[in-house]
């Protein structure tokens, strides 16, 4: 179980860097879907410098064996997709809502974990 938590870790901390990536390099789509929710090109570059800030703290919780850390960048990344996710639902875009769902429920797995594992470590 544990190596399927680390994979899973692996994966939302590679999804969190790529979102945060194409928000801090503007890319062309991401600042025309953001745009039109009133989100300005310094809005942009901040959700991006945070999704990836919260994608190393969640990485480096899991590397230093610190439950604290995991669940902090774990709820961190969350946030942004589920921020992400209400945006696009907002937009009309359901199919692609429904799949952007797919990193929250990814997430909300190693949210789960960390809690399981601070319990058996506190006994």
């Amino acid at each position: 179980m544990k190596i399927v938590h680390h994979l899973l870790i692996v994966i939302v901390t590679l999804l969190s860097v790529a979102a945060g990536i194409a928000k801090v390099m503007q890319s062309p789509q991401e600042v025309q879907f953001l745009q039109r929710f009133a989100f300005n090109d310094f809005a942009i570059t901040c959700y991006g410098v945070m999704q990836i800030l919260a994608a190393v703290v969640l990485i480096i919780g899991a590397l230093i064996y610190d439950d604290r850390a995991k669940l902090t960048g774990a709820i961190a990344i969350s946030i942004g997709f589920l921020l992400s996710s209400v945006l696009i639902f907002v937009s009309g875009n359901w199919a692609f809502g429904l799949m952007s769902l797919l990193p929250i429920i990814l997430t909300g797995m190693i949210i789960k974990q960390v809690g399981k594992f601070s319990k058996n470590i506190n006994r």
